[in-house]
């Protein structure tokens, strides 16, 4: 036990002696916290929208009102035609054109009904599905007071039914997307850190020589091992707690569920984050390769976890992948014990597994590093 707290302190000491890695341990997490979590999001705001009103009428003009009272679009001009409409999308001007038919008003007081054209850029095809659903909640809307405004009440028989349904928000009362996307940045960032630091450390001890120094002296590998990795554990809890209070006081992140199940099971996944950055740091001989390495397989975990896309739109092949995903389980259980008040019971599935993950992850690690005397 001796020889492992020393060799602790020994890893310790050297990291705060680096003083061009502490801004990258403390500082840059922080940062990035701040600013990813502000800037991944799937709310589509500032719409640029243009119109196209053959009508002129008053019907057309307070449809076309309705979409500068949103707070989506941003209503810049008239078009006096098609062609000038499609020339300013084509510059990258608009977004969004609505184009309004010259007996618009006339066929819904005869007809009962009216067409209304509308041109989407959708190269983004996500933004543009989800600014023809806003689009269309508008039109929705408008169409229903326009028949209630032209309905005669003077019957019974011809006043509209109406339905009125109100919603109740589980867990995010506000619909703000900061409150899903901070507990996955947060599991990003804990991840990259304890990843990196792990696999590089190692690698820096062959680079300078240190390792072979080790390597012929009596600490027994299983001893170097964890007086190794157990700083960095130490580090990924750190990042986590000072991240919690960040989604706490700056984001006003809700945290409904217990704290001590959630340094649990992060326990756990640093675990498994640091067996495969020592199974890297194995097979490597220089920080450059360890660090390709370490990022070609978290660009792959990253996408694949369900933290900006949903697991259930992937093809069935993809979705059997992510079964062997670690970051996927450590971004549900984040969002289900902070935003759900999740239990024990609820995270054990994902728990058990990734305990299982950590058990053969460190295994192996420890199984391919070779110490030579």
């Amino acid at each position: 036990m001796k020889t492992i707290l020393y060799i602790i302190q020994k890893e310790f000491k050297q990291i705060f002696r680096n003083k061009g890695m502490l801004p990258i341990i403390f500082v840059m997490p922080l940062i990035q916290l701040m600013i990813l979590s502000n800037a991944a999001t799937f709310d589509v705001k500032n719409i640029k929208f243009g119109y196209v009103d053959n009508d002129h009428t008053s019907t057309s003009r307070a449809l076309i009102e309705k979409f500068n009272a949103s707070t989506y679009f941003n209503v810049l001009t008239d078009f006096s035609s098609e062609k000038l409409a499609s020339q300013a999308m084509l510059n990258g001007e608009v977004d969004v054109i609505l184009e309004v038919p010259l007996s618009f008003e006339q066929d819904f007081l005869k007809e009962k009904k009216a067409a209304l054209g509308v041109t989407i850029n959708a190269i983004d095809g996500t933004a543009a599905g989800i600014e023809n659903v806003y689009l269309t909640q508008i039109i929705q809307r408008f169409n229903k007071e326009l028949k209630i405004d032209v309905s005669q009440f003077g019957q019974i028989q011809n006043q509209p039914i109406q339905i009125t349904t109100i919603p109740s928000f589980w867990y995010n009362k506000t619909l703000n997307y900061k409150t899903f996307m901070v507990p996955g940045i947060l599991v990003l960032l804990v991840t990259m850190i304890t990843l990196f630091l792990s696999g590089m450390n190692i690698v820096r001890e062959k680079e300078i020589g240190t390792l072979e120094q080790i390597n012929v002296t009596p600490i027994k590998k299983s001893q170097f091992i964890i007086g190794k990795l157990f700083p960095f554990l130490v580090l990924g809890l750190a990042i986590l707690s000072i991240g919690l209070i960040i989604a706490k006081v700056v984001f006003n992140v809700p945290m409904v569920g217990s704290l001590l199940l959630m340094y649990l099971y992060t326990t756990i996944y640093i675990l498994v984050v640091l067996g495969i950055g020592l199974f890297i740091s194995n097979f490597t001989d220089t920080q450059q390769q360890a660090m390709f390495i370490a990022w070609f397989f978290m660009v792959i975990f990253i996408l694949m976890s369900g933290l900006f896309t949903p697991i259930e739109s992937m093809p069935k092949w993809a979705q059997t992948i992510t079964d062997f995903n670690p970051i996927k389980y450590f971004v549900e259980v984040m969002r289900m014990v902070m935003l759900k008040g999740s239990g024990l019971i609820d995270i054990l599935p994902q728990l058990l597994k990734t305990l299982i993950y950590a058990v053969i992850m460190n295994g192996l690690a420890v199984w391919s590093y070779k110490k030579t005397n």
